[in-house]
């Protein structure tokens, strides 16, 4: 299954790369359910993002390794891979691209996932689909002014 979502923020392309940090991420996480952030290297290639998912009950660790990076005058993207995931999930990728448009910036997640059955994948994608909307108006706000946030 595949979720593209795509933001025009007010900011150029690199200012708005500068700004893919850890704060940032913390504002894109959504309230439920309450992730802490155990590693956080960075968004190049070689980085690892670890994060602990808390459903009350139990907690599920999601670790991804960035697996590409790469930046051109028109765009800068890089991929984050799913190497532990929630029990949920059986296959995750997501590439991050911020693709230039005058002084602005198009930001686009395009997410590819698999749950363990087909009919899971349906059922999913819905949710997955609101958690990626959910970031529009954080990464617009974000964006809004000059420094990135």
């Amino acid at each position: 299954m595949q979720v593209i979502i795509q933001t025009r923020v007010e900011q150029p392309m690199h200012r708005v790369w500068d700004g893919f940090t850890l704060r940032l991420f913390n504002q894109l996480s959504p309230p439920f359910p309450p992730v802490n952030v155990v590693r956080f290297d960075g968004c190049r290639k070689g980085d690892t993002v670890h994060l602990r998912l808390n459903f009350l009950l139990f907690k599920q660790d999601w670790i991804s390794a960035i697996t590409e990076h790469q930046e051109t005058d028109q765009e800068i993207y890089f991929i984050d891979k799913g190497t532990k995931l929630p029990f949920f999930l059986a296959y995750w990728q997501h590439k991050h691209r911020l693709i230039r448009e005058g002084t602005h910036t198009r930001i686009a997640d395009e997410v590819t996932f698999r749950t363990p059955t087909r009919l899971t994948d349906f059922l999913i994608y819905p949710i997955m689909y609101g958690l990626f909307a959910y970031r529009k108006p954080i990464y617009k706000r974000y964006f809004r002014n000059s420094n990135g946030g």
